[in-house]
């Protein structure tokens, strides 16, 4: 029987690796570099889950490897203890230490010396929830009703800003998550964050482009009034689809000042079921709240004029290629991606059940309303034109 040889990195290859895997790049494509199988990257990242270690560092007050040697051929040459110190202008009792604890005159080496003194350097710090048990729970309970980590950290610096053992950042939070051996947070409290993954990825990973279509009498985002653009008045939305399993789909609106969102069911993707749903929704609120659309290029807003006509909305169309320009929208449908993950039939869901989603979605603080929720930020709006 034919055996697999253990593969092993040297220490600048580690080090490579972890550089291209915080530049984005993938398990496969890092295995090319060093002409490896990608099975033998991953246990070199995942023992600290996707986390880059912080780089280790020696005190200069400590012994030198040189130093070291110097002992050691001191000692080889029988002179005594407070001579070698004085030669390295160290204290005579700091030599007599480092010989006692290593062996003696006899059995001192100084490769041996200093490779034990690295690995007894170690001082793991404890994480700061493993002395707040509260806080723990509290963490676990807000993931499950998945907030992320950044959420989390915000919302607790907005609730206790001078109450430092009461707030925790996103990092620690992800860390607990991903370094198992902190033994905080428990592992199946990954399967709550936005991107359920084994261990954390860079955030500079590629993402795929959206492809080139073309709608009849299209409005383009460049002549969309100046007031939407700066987000200051309300009644301005994003649309988009997700797509699940079984051709169904969602339709997905996020105002832009508030990043409100509202769920419409819709029964598939042709214009006319999406143009009927978005008109039932846009009826459910006041004109100052439901000023303006702005959609990407899909075929389901073909029949664009027909909604305009009857809600009275302008719509706006992203260019080609270029969902960052519904970023509010874009971001709202990643984190919906935890309630409706991709392979789901999305047509066993009522609008109910769409609609509790959503809501539970509004009660989440996000960073860019300085940690205040949705629903918050729309209640004003909604009191202002009262």
């Amino acid at each position: 029987m034919k055996y697999r040889t253990r593969t092993f990195y040297t220490d600048k290859q580690k080090s490579e690796m972890w550089d291209r895997w915080q530049r984005g790049e993938s398990l496969s494509s890092i295995g090319r570099r060093f002409d490896r199988a990608s099975s033998s990257i991953f246990p070199h990242l995942a023992l600290t889950g996707g986390i880059r270690p912080p780089e280790r560092t020696r005190s200069g007050r400590v012994l030198s490897l040189t130093e070291r040697e110097e002992i050691s051929r001191g000692l080889a040459s029988g002179r005594s203890l407070r001579s070698i110190a004085c030669d390295l202008s160290r204290s005579p009792s700091t030599i007599s230490r480092e010989v006692r604890r290593n062996g003696g005159r006899k059995a001192y080496r100084a490769a041996l010396s200093d490779q034990r003194a690295w690995d007894c350097a170690r001082r793991p710090k404890a994480c700061k929830l493993s002395f707040n048990e509260n806080l723990c729970r509290f963490i676990a309970r807000k993931l499950r009703l998945k907030w992320s980590p950044q959420q989390i950290a915000g919302w607790l610096m907005r609730r206790h800003p001078d109450e430092e053992q009461e707030r925790v950042s996103h990092e620690t939070i992800y860390r607990c998550l991903y370094v198992q051996t902190r033994g905080v947070l428990k592992k199946e409290l990954q399967q709550c964050l936005r991107s359920p993954r084994a261990i954390r990825r860079s955030r500079h990973a590629t993402q795929k482009g959206l492809t080139l279509r073309k709608i009849k009498d299209a409005v383009p985002i460049s002549e969309r009034p100046p007031e939407i653009e700066d987000r200051a008045v309300p009644g301005h939305w994003e649309g988009d689809l997700i797509v699940g399993a079984n051709n169904s789909y969602i339709a997905t609106l996020v105002e832009r000042h508030s990043r409100f969102v509202m769920l419409a069911k819709v029964a598939n993707k042709d214009t006319q079921s999406v143009i009927t749903a978005l008109i039932k929704h846009a009826r459910k609120l006041p004109k100052e709240l439901y000023r303006s659309l702005t959609w990407d290029r899909g075929s389901e807003m073909t029949d664009h004029v027909t909604f305009t006509m009857a809600t009275k909305i302008d719509v706006y169309f992203c260019n080609p290629q270029s969902p960052w320009q519904r970023g509010g929208n874009e971001n709202t449908n990643r984190l919906l991606r935890q309630y409706f993950p991709r392979g789901l039939d999305m047509s066993t869901y009522s609008q109910a059940k769409l609609s509790a989603v959503a809501r539970q979605l509004n009660e989440r603080p996000r960073k860019t309303l300085q940690y205040e929720t949705p629903a918050q930020r729309f209640a004003k709006c909604v009191a202002a034109i009262n």
